[in-house]
């Protein structure tokens, strides 16, 4: 009998004389039989590494001993796919067993975890299981409802604004410390670990001694995380469980490495992305060294979970117990497997690709569709779809069994829908229409050219970045990503109002389904004073973003709602993770109140926390509300440094200056008001700043000055309408 149907059956035959004995639980919650019972389970999930890049699955290249200790004492499944090429959806499948398409989550971005899906940690946890996560990459923050049923879920990764997805990561060994740290705490009781490793993903920078040790970047990270493993085996081992636990290791997809013209893993669905490294090690060793050629998935993970504690598997699973797979017979079924992406068709207004392995063929489906043999040819050189014209058939009809309808927001809530209609945003794009989309195989050197616009964003090259992308959008205008670099650079470039409409391009063009573009827009609106827009966008986009919560929040001060404010404030600060404006919101809304002593006390414990991160000029609006309170505490010279700080970090902060003018002035300095308000104009050359320096000047009670600037701007923008309207109210 398989062992661990041996070990369920005593689980369960426990179970059932706890639940007939007469005598009471055991004082001061000591371990019962039926806890005893349970062993340790283990989740290693090592982002972005091959399976072909390991010595455990042929490759010489690099050295992994952890990695190979868990094959040798495992089971090591040889062909192992993901079902998705991103970390968020492909994480989803892993923990609910099911396919993209059926738990919902498309992309890192934009997609939540539905609620009523059964997950592995909440599962466990009912069942009695201590349940511990600990990710390494900001894209599995608890807000995307991945962290559901986790008693502690640690997602400390520094926020860096303006910074990719994919590029906001800590080491392994941070996220192993916090893992090691709650181990200490459970290990006495049955537990539930997920440890989730960003060594290999880009960008390839191996730490000491392993960039010394390999030539190849992506190799020195591999034995990085490696050696991240093998400490948690050490940990295990000193705990005393490592013996009885059940670890599992695998990663969520590979990595392109130019095998097919990317680098990345976005677009593409090859076998260098999509098979991926699964080890199975059992209690005690167990079939040990047993090496398993039947196709897997990683579906079959929760219902192997599931089997291994002894649980039923929710209805409608996608995957199979793993223990349980046989052999592959040449004569007997083969597994289909299938996979998706859907990237190249929400970022770039490309076709989306799907593809199905059965044995040894892969069929990709595409607007020009490949089949390849991959025992012969495992590179996937040779496209052989016209000698296998009957195989393309039949597996193109068995992916067209799945529906895989990539909605949009907008379709499926109505209320989302009628927001983004009424702001214009259903009216074409590159959600639109897809009957005619491009195959992403004959645009993949536009994914190159966005690589290098990264690069030149992270060198501080705003403006060699700036015309990259100008000449990617001039051939591909429906791009997404693009327009969205292209509001990040402008932004970066004190040129918000360009960048409004690059993000407002990028929200149309993804017709709704772009939250953090949407996002971008409400903010930006937020700053220009048009409350009401502002309101309406990051309405349309707050059940996918819910930052959006802070802008609303934002929104109800200005208009004076606190009461409304507060409620935003609070959602805001439930999802904040590791964000820190929500906090920054906060300190304005003590002020509205009054409650000067209690923000400028909140300033500074974030000053002390966050006042050396790389982004500070978030902090750029902390220093300003921070410089209201103490103002209103009559603390004028830290005031005033308060104030400058914020200029200093945000120069085109139009209310920095305004107040700065202000406290020079109840300081009788009035010859240095003008010098201020001067410098903001010559800072900030546009209409929204010379309306801030009207309106100072005129709250200042010298009509004469204001008369003047406004002059002077009415001459210089002429149909500015905020100039107008002042103009009007003269």
């Amino acid at each position: 009998m398989n062992p661990l149907r041996a070990l369920a059956s005593r689980l369960a035959a426990v179970a059932a004389l706890s639940a007939l004995a007469c005598s009471p639980p055991p004082p001061g919650g000591s371990e019962t039989a039926a806890d005893a019972a349970l062993p340790p389970i283990v989740l290693i999930s090592v982002d972005t590494l091959r399976s072909d890049r390991l010595p455990a699955y042929g490759y010489d290249g690099v050295e992994t001993p952890a990695i190979d200790r868990l094959a040798a004492e495992g089971v090591l499944f040889e062909r192992a796919y993901s079902h998705v090429n991103v970390t968020l959806p492909s994480h989803a499948s892993v923990f609910t067993g099911l396919l993209p398409p059926e738990h919902g989550v498309r992309d890192n971005a934009g997609y939540r975890l539905d609620e009523a899906i059964p997950t592995l940690a909440a599962e466990l946890g009912r069942a009695g299981y201590a349940t511990g996560g600990f990710v390494s990459s900001y894209v599995l923050r608890a807000g995307t409802g991945i962290a559901r049923g986790f008693d502690v879920y640690d997602d400390e990764v520094g926020f860096e604004t303006g910074r990719q997805l994919g590029r906001l990561q800590r080491p392994g060994t941070q996220t192993l410390a916090a893992a090691s740290d709650w181990l200490g705490g459970v290990a006495d009781s049955p537990f539930f670990l997920f440890l989730h490793l960003y060594e290999p993903h880009a960008p390839y920078e191996p730490p000491a001694p392993f960039a010394d040790r390999y030539d190849n970047p992506y190799d020195g990270e591999v034995a990085a995380a490696d050696a991240v493993v093998a400490d948690l085996i050490r940990r295990l081992e000193d705990l005393g469980v490592y013996d009885e636990t059940v670890v599992i290791l695998l990663s969520d997809h590979g990595e392109g490495l130019m095998d097919h013209g990317e680098m990345d893993h976005l677009i593409f669905i090859y076998r260098e992305v999509i098979q991926v490294p699964l080890i199975v090690k059992l209690p005690g060793g167990e079939r040990g060294g047993e090496r398993v050629a039947s196709g897997a998935q990683l579906s079959d993970v929760a219902p192997t979970v599931y089997s291994i504690a002894g649980l039923p598997s929710p209805d409608g699973l996608a995957g199979l117990d793993l223990l349980e797979l046989e052999p592959e017979s040449p004569g007997g079924p083969l597994r289909p497997i299938v996979s998706e992406s859907v990237y190249p068709r929400i970022h770039f207004g490309w076709s989306d690709l799907a593809s199905i392995v059965e044995g040894d063929l892969h069929f990709i489906e595409s607007p020009d569709p490949e089949l390849y043999r991959l025992a012969e040819d495992p590179d996937e050189r040779t496209n052989v779809i016209q000698e296998e014209r009957a195989a393309a058939r039949r597996l193109r009809a068995a992916l067209r069994e799945i529906d895989r309808t990539l909605t949009t927001p907008a379709e499926d809530d109505p209320e989302t829908r009628r927001r983004l209609e009424s702001l214009g945003y259903l009216s074409g794009g590159a959600r639109a229409g897809g009957e005619s989309l491009a195959d992403p195989k004959s645009r993949i050197g536009v994914v190159a050219d966005l690589g290098r616009a990264s690069r030149l964003i992270d060198g501080g090259d705003l403006a060699e970045a700036e015309e990259a992308l100008r000449a990617v959008l001039a051939a591909e205008p429906q791009l997404v990503l693009a327009w969205q670099q292209l509001g990040d650079v402008l932004e970066r470039r004190r040129r918000p109002r360009e960048a409004l409409q690059a993000y407002r391009k990028a929200f149309e063009e993804s017709a709704g389904s772009a939250a953090s573009a949407g996002l971008k827009v409400a903010e930006l609106l937020l700053l220009e004073g048009r409350v009401d827009e502002a309101r309406e966008h990051a309405l349309a986009v707050v059940d996918r973003s819910p930052m959006a919560n802070d802008v609303l929040a934002q929104a109800a001060m200005l208009e004076g709602d606190l009461d409304a404010a507060g409620e935003y404030l609070e959602r805001a600060m439930e999802e904040r993770g590791v964000l820190v404006r929500p906090l920054i919101t906060r300190a304005a809304w003590l002020n509205k109140q009054d409650r000067f002593e209690e923000a400028v006390a909140l300033s500074d414990g974030l000053l002390a926390e966050f006042g050396e991160r790389r982004d500070r000029e978030v902090l750029g609006h902390l220093y300003l509300y921070r410089g209201a309170a103490l103002a209103a505490l009559g603390r004028e010279t830290e005031s005033e440094s308060a104030y400058r700080e914020a200029i200093a970090l945000r120069p085109d902060l139009l209310g920095a200056y305004s107040a700065l003018a202000f406290l020079q002035a109840l300081m009788d300095r009035g010859a240095e008001v003008g010098r201020t308000l001067q410098e903001m104009v010559t800072v900030n050359p546009n209409p929204a700043a010379y309306a801030e320096a009207v309106r100072a000047l005129r709250a200042m009670n010298d009509p004469r000055s204001a008369d003047g600037v406004l002059g002077e701007a009415l001459r210089r923008w002429p149909e500015a309408q905020e100039l107008r309207l002042l103009a009007g109210s003269r």
